[in-house]
This record gives structure tokens, sequence and C-alpha cells, in this order.
């Protein structure tokens, strides 16, 4: 038996090190993570981006329907190269867009946002008017 307890006592002093430098390794990254923020330049936004978020697409398009509340339906217009004829061909598509503050007239040219659903077919927000109709 005081062989199994002399295999403890050595389990038990080789485990004392180890923690002593996983404590060493745990600290070490908080200092490397610190710095880079500290050195980042000044003339950078503030806001930070999530790395797990993707890009959100922004489209500009002309304002077609004002009809609902808080909604636009927005024509944007793609130039997209036909795979086989490779000429540049224009296809449009309509969005329904949220407007918050339904303001939006016929005829405006606006810039919309991908964003989360917000109803059955809304899934772009406004972003801004780039013009106003005439």
């Amino acid at each position: 038996m005081s062989d199994t307890e002399s295999t403890e006592e050595e389990t038990e002093a080789t485990d004392a090190p180890e923690a002593e430098a996983t404590e060493e390794v745990v600290e070490a990254p908080a200092e490397e993570v610190a710095a880079p923020a500290a050195a980042a330049p000044a003339s950078e936004p503030a806001e930070e981006v999530d790395p797990g978020r993707a890009v959100r697409k922004v489209r500009e398009g002309k304002v077609v329907s004002n009809a609902m509340n808080k909604t636009a339906v927005v024509l944007v217009t793609d130039r997209v190269r036909h795979p086989r004829y490779n000429k540049t061909v224009q296809r449009s598509k309509k969005l329904a867009v949220h407007d918050e503050t339904d303001t939006l007239k016929l005829g405006d040219i606006v810039r919309v946002m991908e964003t989360r659903p917000l109803s059955k077919t809304k899934r772009w927000r406004l972003v801004e008017v780039i013009e106003r109709a005439r």
C-alpha cells in the first residue's frame, strides 16, 4: 500500500507546477489583448464590428410606392453581365423598406440597408434619402 500512497503524492507534486504554468498562460493573453486596443489610431470610428456578423448589404433605388404605413416599395436596378452572351443587362427588384418616420414620397432616391426580418416581406430599412422628388 505504500507504493500507491507514494504514487498519489508524486501525482499531486507534478500537478502543482502545471497549475502554476496555466496561471502564467492565462495572464499573458490578457496583456496581449489590451496592448493592440491601446495602439489603435484615434482616427478610426469608435463603433466596433462584431466579427461573427456578416457585412450588411446596402442598395440605392427609387421609391415607387408609399401607400402603406411605415413601409415603402423601392425599385433597385442592378447591372449584371449575362453569363453566356457577356452583355451587360439591367435587372430590377422591388424591396419592401421600413420607413419609421413615414416621410418618403414617390420618386425619392434612397439608400437602404439589409436588416432582420420585420414582417413577412420587409427585410430592408431606410438609411438616408439621397435626393427628394421634385
